[in-house]
């Protein structure tokens, strides 16, 4: 028996003990609990933008603040391939919970300094400079955030249920929003409009910054992952060229991303605004419609996950490419004719369901496909390069589209960037059952990535 045989039998051995002992629900909760605050802190931005966004831009047309704070928004997607760049490269040399702590201590600073920086009336110019600053810090934070996270929870959930529990991120993902929607609720019934306007949109951003605080501290006892510990003790070639070895996976991985990012940041983000700007709903109930819609949401994703370590991640992902490629033009049109509040809800929580096939176990898949001296790097660079690109301006087409009077070509635009990446998981390989401590995927599917 050779070496390299006993040292994969030590690997595998090794992995099957983690499975049974791992993952420790402290560190699951750490990892989980600050990546909710990341994201509360980071989406928070856009949920109320239509509040804030006449401090920072004055203007009497509401579509052209909007317009403004969404680009500033689209800042901070910029930032995310730096952020990923740098937070992932450190993850793969330093470590997952160095890594983490970092990052989230840098979305503490930006949102605080949201929440602290003075209107356009008061310093002028000065507003939307500092509000641009504090935007790239959260899209650096959580650029390397949402991909070292995903990197971290998968190489300590149990090897056969990683689908399932990767499926609890994406429920830390919309937890978030949906702390920022409450939040939004709470102070639309406990204040009026005109003080929401003048300084109530802020408590959301010093409430942001405190949790992330928290978060930080939570982070600094969580446990290192095994497997990064595992890489360490193998010698291996510089990251920069193990990343040039598989730029086709890193390929890949983009082309699976790309149609989900756009679907997310519509059907989540975008949505409310839509609810209120197009189908004519009141802010409240459109704050209340997206709200009910993202909890029912929420605990689709674990199940979805489940569904990946059954079946594969490759169907999954065909299911949410497939629904949002022919029905996502039919949907859109319904909902821009409908004035119901409650067939708004029914629409777009149908959108939600099919966004489901991908929130689940898109990271997962990339995950699955890398070595692990360099996956945080290469599991959040395609993903932060693709929304600084599309999710980022999603919105921005979007209110670009509606001011044109060409409001429709959004609905296709949403269903083309879906079809592109259906073209990609139909030819993909499956990657569940790939193990994470070897130094490649073990399956040969995932091998013919490279031929």
């Amino acid at each position: 028996m050779t070496p390299a045989h006993n040292s994969s039998i030590g690997r595998d051995a090794l992995e099957a003990t983690h499975t049974a002992t791992r993952p420790h629900m402290r560190s699951i909760a750490a990892g989980l609990g600050g990546n909710l605050i990341e994201w509360y802190d980071f989406l928070t931005y856009s949920i109320f933008s239509i509040y804030f966004a006449k401090s920072f831009f004055p203007s009497d047309k509401p579509t052209v603040q909007l317009m403004n704070t969404a680009a500033i928004a689209a800042v901070g997607y910029v930032a995310r391939p730096l952020g990923s760049w740098l937070v992932g490269l450190w993850a793969d040399k330093h470590g997952r919970k160095s890594a983490l702590t970092r990052s989230v201590a840098a979305m503490c600073v930006g949102s605080l300094m949201i929440a602290l920086t003075p209107g356009y009336s008061a310093i002028g110019v000065f507003a939307p400079i500092i509000l641009i600053v504090a935007r790239l810090l959260q899209g650096l934070s959580m650029g390397g955030e949402y991909g070292t996270s995903a990197t971290y929870l998968s190489e300590i959930a149990p090897a056969h249920r990683r689908g399932f529990y990767l499926g609890f991120l994406q429920v830390s993902v919309v937890s978030g929003q949906l702390v920022a929607l409450a939040l939004m609720l709470v102070l639309q019934h406990a204040m009026s409009s005109a003080q929401i306007d003048a300084w109530g949109w802020r408590i959301p951003f010093f409430v942001g910054g405190a949790l992330a605080l928290f978060a930080w501290y939570m982070r600094r006892n969580v446990v290192e992952s095994d497997a990064f510990r595992a890489s360490q003790q193998e010698v291996a070639p510089p990251i920069s060229t193990q990343l040039l070895a598989h730029w086709r996976r890193i390929a890949l991985a983009i082309g699976i991303t790309v149609g989900g990012t756009v679907a997310f940041y519509t059907y989540t983000v975008y949505m409310q605004k839509y609810l209120v700007n197009t189908v004519g709903l009141s802010k409240e109930t459109s704050a209340l419609a997206s709200t009910s819609a993202l909890l029912i949401y929420m605990f689709l994703q674990p199940l979805f996950g489940y569904a990946s370590d059954v079946f594969g991640r490759r169907p999954v992902l065909i299911c949410f490419g497939l629904s949002t490629t022919l029905f996502s033009v039919p949907l859109f049109n319904a909902l821009s004719v409908t004035h119901n509040p409650w067939v708004a809800f029914t629409l777009a929580f149908a959108g939600l369901v099919m966004l489901s096939g991908f929130t689940s176990v898109h990271m997962l898949a990339k995950a699955e496909m890398f070595p692990v001296r360099i996956r945080a790097l290469a599991v959040g660079l395609p993903y932060a390069l693709t929304t600084a690109i599309l999710g980022g301006t999603t919105e921005f087409v979007a209110l670009r589209l509606k001011a044109i009077g060409h409001e429709h070509y959004f609905y296709w635009y949403v269903s083309v960037w879906a079809a592109i990446s259906l073209i990609v998981y139909v030819k993909m390989p499956e990657t569940h059952g790939n193990r994470l401590w070897t130094k490649q995927p073990s399956t040969k599917a995932a091998e013919s990535v490279n031929q």
